[in-house]
């Protein structure tokens, strides 16, 4: 087992996460809301990561991150920052690959709230902001559950993306995935197994548990 692996895909996981959880909610809910023209193009925007190979977006985020881009030089000129083959570089694209899995749901759950809720806050006296954390934060509870577990096992999982970004290097961005295609190219089948089976488990255990936790809270209901 490459445990210094596994624990950098964890952090890198829960990074992501960190990242996503405030963008996802505030583009979510704002997706469900609006009625703005363009909004099926913001959509289509957030769905391509879903649709892109990840070797083709990574490629894409490595052609503009990296040191001979525009952008590239720029950062490493101004603040000597480098977005590639490191662990900057892999949360980097570990947050455009996992938008739409963190998005989607939290939209689809905004989205079943009746307008009419809102409306009976605001003539109740209630803030946006109160209306927001008192009535609809709790009602998209099992969605945003979702989104989380989902971003973050999808995470664990990341292979093109983060090969193509970040490399492969030792204690700094070779994730569990990459140690397994390692192991497998090196014919260490015993290593891959054990390493595969504990990422198995790990991911069905925590979808299993997102589910069931949204069950119990719609069922408390």
């Amino acid at each position: 087992m490459d445990w210094p692996a596994f624990v950098l895909s964890l952090e890198l996981a829960a990074a992501t996460l960190a990242v996503l959880l405030p963008l996802g909610l505030w583009l979510g809910r704002w997706l469900a809301r609006t009625r703005l023209r363009g909004k099926a193009l913001v959509e289509a925007v957030v769905v391509l990561p879903l649709v892109l190979p990840p070797t083709v977006l990574g490629y894409y985020l490595l052609v503009t991150l990296g040191a001979g881009s525009p952008l590239g030089r720029w950062l490493l000129a101004q603040f000597d920052l480098r977005l590639t083959f490191n662990f900057l570089g892999l949360l980097v694209a570990s947050v455009v690959f996992n938008i739409p899995f963190i998005v989607q749901p939290i939209q689809r759950a905004f989205e079943s709230i009746p307008p009419q809720l809102a409306e009976a806050a605001a003539v109740s006296g209630l803030r946006a902001w109160s209306t927001f954390w008192r009535i609809e934060l709790p009602l998209v509870w099992p969605g945003l559950l979702s989104a989380m577990v989902l971003t973050f096992v999808h995470t664990l999982g990341e292979f093109g993306v983060v090969l193509m970004v970040g490399g492969n290097i030792p204690g700094e961005t070779r994730t569990i995935a990459i140690a397994i295609y390692d192991r497998v190219q090196a014919f260490d089948l015993a290593s891959a197994d054990r390493m595969a089976l504990v990422l198995l488990l790990l991911s069905l255990g925590a979808v299993a548990a997102s589910f069931f936790a949204a069950a119990r809270l719609i069922k408390s209901r």
